[in-house]
Protein backbone atom coordinates (compact mmCIF):
# COMPACT_ATOMS: atom_id res chain seq x y z
CA UNK A 1 0.00 0.00 0.00
CA UNK A 2 2.93 2.59 1.20
CA UNK A 3 4.60 1.89 -2.44
CA UNK A 4 1.49 2.70 -4.38
CA UNK A 5 0.97 5.89 -2.80
CA UNK A 6 4.93 6.66 -3.06
CA UNK A 7 4.70 6.02 -7.00
CA UNK A 8 1.19 8.12 -7.17
CA UNK A 9 2.72 10.77 -5.53
CA UNK A 10 6.00 10.75 -8.03
CA UNK A 11 3.46 10.54 -10.35
CA UNK A 12 1.75 13.66 -9.93
CA UNK A 13 5.19 15.98 -9.24
CA UNK A 14 6.70 17.10 -12.35
CA UNK A 15 9.40 15.36 -13.31
CA UNK A 16 13.11 17.57 -13.67
CA UNK A 17 14.58 17.66 -16.60
CA UNK A 18 17.11 15.35 -17.42
CA UNK A 19 18.96 16.55 -19.89
CA UNK A 20 20.37 20.19 -19.03
CA UNK A 21 22.54 21.79 -21.39
CA UNK A 22 25.98 22.61 -19.64
CA UNK A 23 28.76 24.60 -21.62
CA UNK A 24 31.78 22.71 -21.86
CA UNK A 25 34.39 25.44 -21.54
CA UNK A 26 31.98 27.13 -18.31
CA UNK A 27 30.42 29.48 -20.72
CA UNK A 28 33.54 31.22 -21.76
CA UNK A 29 32.39 30.80 -25.72
CA UNK A 30 29.09 32.03 -25.23
CA UNK A 31 30.41 35.01 -23.75
CA UNK A 32 32.70 35.91 -25.91
CA UNK A 33 29.65 35.74 -28.26
CA UNK A 34 27.27 38.27 -26.44
CA UNK A 35 30.36 40.21 -25.62
CA UNK A 36 31.06 40.44 -29.82
CA UNK A 37 27.26 40.66 -30.48
CA UNK A 38 26.53 43.57 -28.07
CA UNK A 39 29.71 45.45 -28.78
CA UNK A 40 28.36 45.52 -32.77
CA UNK A 41 25.31 47.56 -31.54
CA UNK A 42 27.67 50.75 -31.48
CA UNK A 43 27.25 50.82 -35.20
CA UNK A 44 24.30 52.74 -36.28
CA UNK A 45 24.80 51.13 -39.91
CA UNK A 46 24.88 47.20 -38.11
CA UNK A 47 21.22 48.45 -36.33
CA UNK A 48 19.81 49.36 -39.69
CA UNK A 49 20.84 46.07 -41.24
CA UNK A 50 18.63 44.62 -38.34
CA UNK A 51 15.43 46.47 -38.89
CA UNK A 52 15.85 46.16 -42.64
CA UNK A 53 16.10 42.09 -42.46
CA UNK A 54 12.68 42.62 -39.86
CA UNK A 55 14.90 40.91 -37.14
CA UNK A 56 13.41 43.77 -34.30
CA UNK A 57 9.87 41.93 -35.36
CA UNK A 58 10.81 38.95 -33.64
CA UNK A 59 9.14 38.51 -30.23
CA UNK A 60 12.27 36.03 -29.46
CA UNK A 61 15.12 38.64 -30.79
CA UNK A 62 13.07 41.19 -28.53
CA UNK A 63 13.45 39.15 -25.41
CA UNK A 64 17.29 38.81 -26.40
CA UNK A 65 17.61 42.18 -26.37
CA UNK A 66 16.31 42.56 -23.02
CA UNK A 67 18.25 39.89 -21.98
CA UNK A 68 22.01 41.54 -22.69
CA UNK A 69 20.92 44.11 -20.60
CA UNK A 70 23.08 42.49 -17.63
CA UNK A 71 26.45 44.09 -19.56
CA UNK A 72 25.39 47.16 -17.98
CA UNK A 73 26.07 45.49 -14.54
CA UNK A 74 29.53 47.11 -13.10
CA UNK A 75 31.68 43.11 -13.33
CA UNK A 76 30.54 43.00 -17.09
CA UNK A 77 30.82 46.83 -18.44
CA UNK A 78 34.50 46.64 -17.80
CA UNK A 79 34.98 43.83 -20.71
CA UNK A 80 33.04 46.93 -23.11
CA UNK A 81 35.40 48.73 -25.59
CA UNK A 82 32.79 50.57 -27.30
CA UNK A 83 30.61 52.06 -24.75
CA UNK A 84 27.97 53.15 -27.48
CA UNK A 85 26.46 50.02 -27.93
CA UNK A 86 25.23 50.12 -24.41
CA UNK A 87 23.45 53.53 -25.70
CA UNK A 88 22.35 51.93 -28.62
CA UNK A 89 21.05 48.73 -26.35
CA UNK A 90 18.83 51.17 -24.01
CA UNK A 91 17.03 52.73 -26.95
CA UNK A 92 16.86 49.34 -28.97
CA UNK A 93 14.55 48.13 -25.68
CA UNK A 94 11.69 51.07 -27.42
CA UNK A 95 9.88 49.72 -30.40
CA UNK A 96 9.98 53.25 -31.68
CA UNK A 97 13.33 53.69 -31.98
CA UNK A 98 13.89 49.86 -33.49
CA UNK A 99 10.95 51.09 -36.25
CA UNK A 100 12.79 53.88 -36.80
CA UNK A 101 15.61 52.82 -37.58
CA UNK A 102 15.05 51.21 -40.61
CA UNK A 103 15.13 54.34 -42.67
CA UNK A 104 18.06 55.51 -44.43
CA UNK A 105 17.88 58.91 -43.10
CA UNK A 106 17.22 58.09 -39.58
CA UNK A 107 20.43 55.62 -39.62
CA UNK A 108 22.66 58.64 -41.28
CA UNK A 109 21.31 60.78 -38.49
CA UNK A 110 22.76 58.85 -35.70
CA UNK A 111 26.02 58.44 -37.37
CA UNK A 112 26.44 61.61 -37.47
CA UNK A 113 25.37 62.54 -34.38
CA UNK A 114 27.84 59.87 -32.97
CA UNK A 115 30.32 61.48 -34.96
CA UNK A 116 30.31 64.73 -33.31
CA UNK A 117 30.08 63.37 -30.40
CA UNK A 118 33.56 61.30 -30.54
CA UNK A 119 34.72 64.34 -32.29
CA UNK A 120 34.36 67.44 -29.55
CA UNK A 121 33.63 64.70 -26.26
CA UNK A 122 37.42 65.23 -25.16
CA UNK A 123 36.97 69.16 -25.33
CA UNK A 124 33.51 69.04 -23.73
CA UNK A 125 35.05 67.07 -20.76
CA UNK A 126 38.20 68.86 -19.92
CA UNK A 127 35.85 71.79 -19.72
CA UNK A 128 34.56 70.23 -16.57
CA UNK A 129 38.08 68.58 -15.48
CA UNK A 130 40.17 71.24 -16.05
CA UNK A 131 40.31 74.22 -13.32
CA UNK A 132 39.50 77.35 -14.92
CA UNK A 133 42.00 80.05 -14.92
CA UNK A 134 41.24 83.26 -13.01
CA UNK A 135 39.71 85.92 -15.04
CA UNK A 136 42.46 88.86 -16.06
CA UNK A 137 42.63 91.71 -14.91
CA UNK A 138 41.69 94.48 -17.26
CA UNK A 139 44.79 97.06 -17.51
CA UNK A 140 44.22 100.49 -16.83
CA UNK A 141 44.65 103.02 -19.60
CA UNK A 142 47.88 105.35 -18.74
CA UNK A 143 46.48 108.99 -18.64
CA UNK A 144 47.08 111.26 -21.85
CA UNK A 145 50.09 113.71 -21.71
CA UNK A 146 49.34 117.61 -21.73
CA UNK A 147 48.78 119.47 -24.93
CA UNK A 148 52.51 120.71 -26.09
CA UNK A 149 53.31 123.04 -28.47
CA UNK A 150 54.41 121.28 -32.38
CA UNK A 151 57.94 120.63 -32.19
CA UNK A 152 60.07 122.98 -34.58
CA UNK A 153 61.82 121.00 -37.71
CA UNK A 154 65.43 121.94 -38.09
CA UNK A 155 66.44 122.31 -41.63
CA UNK A 156 69.70 120.13 -42.13
CA UNK A 157 72.97 122.12 -41.83
CA UNK A 158 73.39 121.24 -46.14
CA UNK A 159 70.37 123.41 -46.59
CA UNK A 160 71.81 125.71 -44.15
CA UNK A 161 74.57 126.29 -45.93
CA UNK A 162 72.65 127.29 -49.33
CA UNK A 163 70.52 129.45 -47.67
CA UNK A 164 73.04 131.52 -46.00
CA UNK A 165 74.28 134.34 -48.13
CA UNK A 166 78.53 134.52 -48.43
CA UNK A 167 80.50 136.45 -46.48
CA UNK A 168 81.99 139.59 -48.03
CA UNK A 169 85.30 140.05 -49.08
CA UNK A 170 87.98 141.67 -47.22
CA UNK A 171 89.32 144.96 -47.96
CA UNK A 172 92.31 144.55 -51.03
CA UNK A 173 94.79 147.04 -50.78
CA UNK A 174 95.49 148.84 -54.00
CA UNK A 175 98.35 147.75 -56.17
CA UNK A 176 100.34 150.62 -56.49
CA UNK A 177 99.91 152.85 -52.94
CA UNK A 178 103.31 154.24 -53.01
CA UNK A 179 103.21 154.36 -49.15
CA UNK A 180 100.21 156.73 -49.25
CA UNK A 181 96.55 155.79 -47.42
CA UNK A 182 94.27 154.36 -49.76
CA UNK A 183 91.37 156.27 -51.30
CA UNK A 184 94.30 159.63 -51.44
CA UNK A 185 93.61 161.31 -54.41
CA UNK A 186 96.97 163.59 -53.85
CA UNK A 187 99.22 160.53 -55.45
CA UNK A 188 96.87 160.30 -58.55
CA UNK A 189 97.19 164.19 -59.13
CA UNK A 190 101.65 164.18 -58.58
CA UNK A 191 101.30 161.30 -61.42
CA UNK A 192 99.60 163.32 -63.33
CA UNK A 193 100.92 166.68 -62.72
CA UNK A 194 104.72 165.06 -63.26
CA UNK A 195 104.01 163.70 -66.83
CA UNK A 196 102.78 167.05 -67.83
CA UNK A 197 105.78 168.26 -66.51
CA UNK A 198 108.08 166.31 -68.57
CA UNK A 199 106.67 167.02 -71.83
CA UNK A 200 106.47 170.28 -71.59
CA UNK A 201 109.84 170.38 -71.08
CA UNK A 202 110.06 167.76 -74.64
CA UNK A 203 108.48 170.13 -76.11
CA UNK A 204 110.89 173.54 -75.20
CA UNK A 205 113.77 172.05 -75.99
CA UNK A 206 112.54 171.18 -78.95
CA UNK A 207 111.46 175.06 -79.91
CA UNK A 208 115.15 175.99 -78.97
Amino acid sequence: MASTKESDNASDTPSSPKNVYKDPDDGRQRFLLELEFVQCLANPTYIHYLAQNRYFEDEAFIGYLKYLQYWQRPEYIKFIMYPHCLYFLELLQNANFRNAMAHPANKEVAHRQQFFFWKNYRNNRLKFILPKPPPEEVPTPAPLPPASAPPQQFLPASNIAMTTAPPAPASTHSPMPYGLPSGSALAKNDMRNSGIDRRKRKHERSLN
